[in-house]
């Protein structure tokens, strides 16, 4: 008889850790947030390490409520969490409420849940609904974007690029705007809107160097976007004049950054490959819906919210078989 440890198993690691994915998910996030800063001000930067701060320092507490080492607040998840629930905020949003919002993710979103792993929705967006729910005005006053002047060999720093408040204005999904101007304006990130939602090209490049390199898969990201435009397409060839063309939805609110970092959560989403297709195709539909018949002209994070929800039934219905073993049915 052969003994043998069976924990001990033949598994193959490729090197990764959550911690250098998480890591490696922010630096590609970072081009976007550079690039926000750029265009609405110090109140957009202020923004972004307030709540990567906050989200830190909270999960560091809850980590010593419960008698863990403290020093896992720093495995990049927690600047993570606060980093995309910053780009899902106005660039002059307040930083008291910047502040409530990250404790309230991570606290409530995530360490409630059994930190790291358990949680069953994405602890950004679960905290972008409720400031939307509890603070409506605020959550929609967006900022025109006022970029530094690098033309004729000088750096001009605008007035309003120095101060926490800025001029309003409204979004591509709540006004109509002429299509030739609105493709550039869309695709470059010059449009108002939240932090993550300024440049399209960039979030789409960082997305783009995360399937390549594995992090996450194409399934997601592809399916989302397919959801969001067959529904957009179909409708704007109907009737264009109610109904805002593909690109104008691909483009502007949070899609991208919902189709590539907020989907694509390795904790929400389902494992199979066959249940993140059906995932990210309810995801694009249901921000469609959301846009075009709900009263919120945003839909990506209750989106996500709704299909987190349901990705344990369909993991629950698609996962693989396990290795060696056969399903039996006995009538």
């Amino acid at each position: 008889m052969i003994k043998y440890d069976s924990i001990i198993g033949p598994f193959a690691h490729n090197g990764s850790s959550s911690t250098r994915i998480m890591y490696l998910v922010i630096l590609t996030l970072l081009p976007a947030c550079v690039f926000a800063g750029f265009q609405f001000g110090r109140n957009s930067m202020a923004l972004l390490a307030v709540c990567c701060l906050t989200c830190i320092i909270s999960e560091c507490l809850c980590l010593l409520a419960m008698n863990k080492k403290p020093s896992a607040c720093f495995d990049g998840s927690a600047i993570l969490t606060g980093l995309l629930l910053a780009m899902s905020l106005p660039p002059s949003f307040p930083l008291s409420l910047a502040i409530f919002g990250s404790m309230f993710a991570i606290i409530l979103g995530k360490q409630s849940y059994g930190g790291l792993g358990q949680n069953v929705f994405n602890p950004a967006m679960l905290a972008r609904v409720m400031l939307l729910i509890c603070f409506p005005v605020q959550m929609t006053q967006w900022a025109v974007p006022t970029p530094i002047d690098l033309s004729n060999n000088l750096v001009t720093v605008p007035d309003a690029w120095l101060n926490f408040d800025g001029m309003t204005a409204a979004t591509a999904l709540s006004t109509e705007r002429t299509l030739p101007v609105m493709l550039t304006e869309q695709f470059f990130g010059q449009h108002s809107g939240s932090l993550g939602e300024t440049s399209a090209l960039l979030i789409l490049c960082g997305g783009g160097y995360l399937i390549w390199r594995r992090i996450i898969h194409w399934a997601i990201p592809v399916t989302f976007m397919l959801g969001l435009t067959i529904p957009a397409l179909v409708s704007h060839l109907i009737n264009a004049e109610v109904y805002l063309s593909p690109w104008i939805h691909l483009t502007s609110g949070a899609a991208m950054l919902g189709a590539f970092y907020i989907a694509t959560d390795l904790v929400t989403s389902p494992t199979s490959i066959r249940g993140q297709l059906i995932y990210g195709l309810g995801c694009g539909l249901l921000v469609w819906l959301i846009r075009v018949f709900g009263s919120y002209p945003e839909g990506v994070a209750f989106a996500v919210l709704i299909m987190n929800a349901v990705s344990p039934l369909i993991d629950y219905y698609l996962r693989p078989k396990v290795f060696g073993t056969a399903r039996v049915t006995e009538k």
